[in-house]
């Protein structure tokens, strides 16, 4: 494993991750089409039972995962939620006094 200074699993998620025993290139399906669709529906069907996906999906947001399914979201569903987050967390103008 590499040491990058992150600490990748801090509070140990990963150890009850409904995922950890399969094979994770389920979660990085080649595509979006053909038999990735079926990959796609078995990985989120994976995450809807997981009980970890909120850290798996914090995850992703936190270190940037540009691919793959996480907590349950692809990359796309991940950009949009980051976009929403980034809009709601600036400030409305004229909110800011000065």
């Amino acid at each position: 494993m590499w040491n990058t200074g992150f600490d990748w699993d801090r509070e140990g998620w990963r150890d009850h991750a409904a995922c950890k025993d399969t094979d994770l290139s389920l979660f990085f399906p080649a595509g979006r089409t053909g038999p990735a669709v079926r990959e796609i529906r078995a990985a989120k069907a994976m995450c809807r039972e997981c009980p970890v996906r909120h850290d798996c999906l914090q995850f992703a947001f936190e270190t940037n995962q540009e691919s793959g399914i996480w907590g349950g979201k692809d990359q796309e569903e991940r950009h949009r939620l980051r976009a929403a987050w980034r809009a709601g967390a600036r400030p409305q103008a004229g909110s800011v006094t000065g």
